[in-house]
């Protein structure tokens, strides 16, 4: 039996292809509003149109919109989260969900590359949560969704990078939850697996 979310408002980041495209089809097939976030305008328009699609087979009546912006970045992640609030009125629901995963060597990799996922994957994700959870507290209701990979459990070969990064989003999710619990917010990870999505 599907969860209804009528009356939310949800964002999710990388919510343009693969999992985070799926959510977002759940989340408006269940009566949520979605707000889709990534860096390409091409590929955000074409899945916000697929999203629609399945929204209206399903009778939805939730609303979706598509946010090109690139949440390695302080300012854009604020300007997202005030856009939102802006065309919803408020933020229930957050998926951290930015990132794919780079293969290589330990040694192959640059500390620019380090940087640049640590921004995309762990850094996003903590400030974004900084910016909604205000507004959470207030209204005593709260969800914030981390995917993660079955990797922080039994890392995967040459992906010392999304391995480490995403073992940090888990607990630092862990280490907040105690934080937020007595707002009637809750942070959760959910794994999958890359090499099975290939």
């Amino acid at each position: 039996m599907q969860a209804r979310l009528d009356g939310r408002n949800a964002i999710i980041t990388g919510g343009s292809a693969g999992i985070g495209k799926a959510i977002a089809k759940n989340f408006l097939t269940s009566g949520a509003n979605v707000a889709i976030v990534a860096r390409r305008r091409d590929v955000l328009d074409a899945a916000k149109a697929e999203i629609e699609a399945e929204g209206a087979k399903a009778g939805s009546t939730g609303k979706v919109i598509a946010l090109s912006a690139d949440i390695r970045r302080d300012d854009e992640c604020t300007a997202v989260i005030d856009n939102i609030i802006a065309e919803f009125g408020k933020i229930d629901v957050l998926v951290n969900n930015a990132g794919t995963s780079q293969r290589g060597p330990f040694l192959e990799v640059s500390d620019e590359v380090w940087q640049d996922d640590l921004d995309l994957k762990l850094f996003s994700a903590i400030r974004l949560s900084r910016l909604v959870i205000p507004g959470m507290r207030e209204r005593k209701w709260g969800r914030i969704i981390n995917v993660a990979s079955i990797s922080v459990r039994e890392p995967l070969n040459y992906l010392a990078l999304s391995n480490s990064l995403r073992a940090a989003l888990v607990t630092w999710a862990k280490s907040i939850s105690v934080d937020i619990a007595a707002d009637n917010i809750t942070i959760n990870n959910t794994y999958f697996c890359s090499t099975c999505l290939t």
